[in-house]
């Protein structure tokens, strides 16, 4: 919420590329960001449509390349208009992994500098799970990415990991340093093998 300015802070300090978060607009300030949520939301529209909500101007090859880029791309050709299929239902006709599938090609094709992972793949199958992390492993490439997880494979590979309990930090480092603590992160990890 403080990093998405849905509250302002009170103490501290939030900087974007060294600028105060306050000095920019909401409006421009959240154009940066790209999210991927555990909810996914698509609108009554074509595949097409959907992909290009960020980018309501991208041209039919922008589409395609951000829907391959997120592994996308296969399963809407097998749709029967591809990407002028009309989604009546807002997407309830698609499996999860489909729209979850759907919603990181959005956010291929609005090329974000920051991306905000919550929770986006915990209602996945593990074969579309694969597919997934293949499209977030291009995504993060040169981009600062939040993953909020709690399947620890999703964050294994993150510089810094912060594990959280009740709103406050009680472990921090990356992935080999957290398991030669074998601390809280340890216990998880263990607890999911």
């Amino acid at each position: 919420n403080l990093l998405m300015r849905f509250y302002n802070v009170d103490s501290g300090l939030i900087s974007l590329d060294g600028i105060p978060i306050s000095h920019y607009t909401r409006a421009s300030y959240r154009q940066q960001f790209g999210m991927v949520l555990q909810e996914t939301w698509l609108k009554t529209a074509t595949i097409h449509d959907n992909i290009a909500f960020g980018r309501p101007d991208a041209s039919r090859e922008e589409v395609i390349a951000a829907a391959k880029a997120a592994n996308a791309h296969f399963f809407i050709q097998q749709l029967p208009q591809g990407y002028d299929t009309y989604l009546a239902d807002a997407g309830d006709s698609l499996s999860q992994g489909q729209r979850q599938l759907l919603t990181i090609a959005r956010v291929f094709l609005a090329v974000p500098k920051i991306l905000i992972l919550d929770e986006a793949t915990s209602s996945i199958d593990t074969r579309t799970e694969v597919l997934i992390q293949e499209a977030f492993s291009k995504l993060m490439v040169g981009r600062t990415s939040f993953i909020i997880a709690h399947r620890l494979s999703t964050i294994q590979n993150a510089d810094i990991i912060l594990v959280m309990i009740d709103g406050d930090i009680v472990e921090q480092g990356n992935h080999q340093e957290l398991m030669a603590a074998r601390g809280v992160y340890y216990q998880m990890q263990t607890a999911q093998e």
